[in-house]
């Protein structure tokens, strides 16, 4: 079945349609979603309340604007950054020992061999090293736009101006 139609009938509320997109996508959405919160369980958690949230709105999805896959990566990437920032998070993470944070900043200066989930690898082996920096910076730690341009040391503005020069070249680079 053609994705197009595939994402039709899942916008109709059709159970298998769901079951299909779910089966095509939660792994690579897991995976990204566990990138930033460095928790499997989590992330299949979080993964989870994505697709119900994407079944939920579904509707909301138009094809002219982006493909369904990019639509349900930035709910995944919303509710993984949400989740960082929530209360209970914050909370659960008080009484840990220092190696789980050693452990973070390990792997926060290194996405390399956590972040081929997708073939995002590939993606970004054509960009300059200052569009990786932001792409990593925004999409895989969670940084917003303003704490991605103080650890960059460059004006917020600079750093909108590169996310979306980066965006296209990305999205130039990608077959349809």
């Amino acid at each position: 079945m053609e994705l197009e139609v595939l994402v039709s009938h899942f916008q109709s509320k059709d159970m298998k349609a769901f079951e299909k997109l779910y089966a095509m996508y939660s792994e690579n959405i897991c995976g990204v979603i566990n990138t930033i919160v460095k928790n499997t369980d989590l992330a299949e958690e979080i993964c989870q309340d994505v697709f119900m949230k994407a079944w939920n709105n579904a509707e909301s999805y138009n094809a002219s604007k982006g493909r369904f896959f990019t639509w349900i990566m930035n709910i995944a990437r919303n509710a993984a950054i949400d989740e960082l920032r929530s209360k209970s998070y914050k909370n659960s993470k008080q009484n840990l020992s220092s190696d789980f944070f050693v452990g973070i900043l390990e792997s926060k200066d290194d996405l390399n061999s956590q972040m081929d989930t997708i073939g995002i690898q590939n993606l970004l082996k054509n960009l300059k090293e200052k569009c990786v920096q932001i792409i990593e910076l925004l999409y895989f730690k969670g940084y917003t736009q303003k704490e991605a341009a103080e650890e960059l040391e460059i004006p917020v503005g600079t750093v909108k101006t590169r996310n979306r020069n980066c965006i296209s070249q990305i999205r130039g680079n990608i077959a349809i």
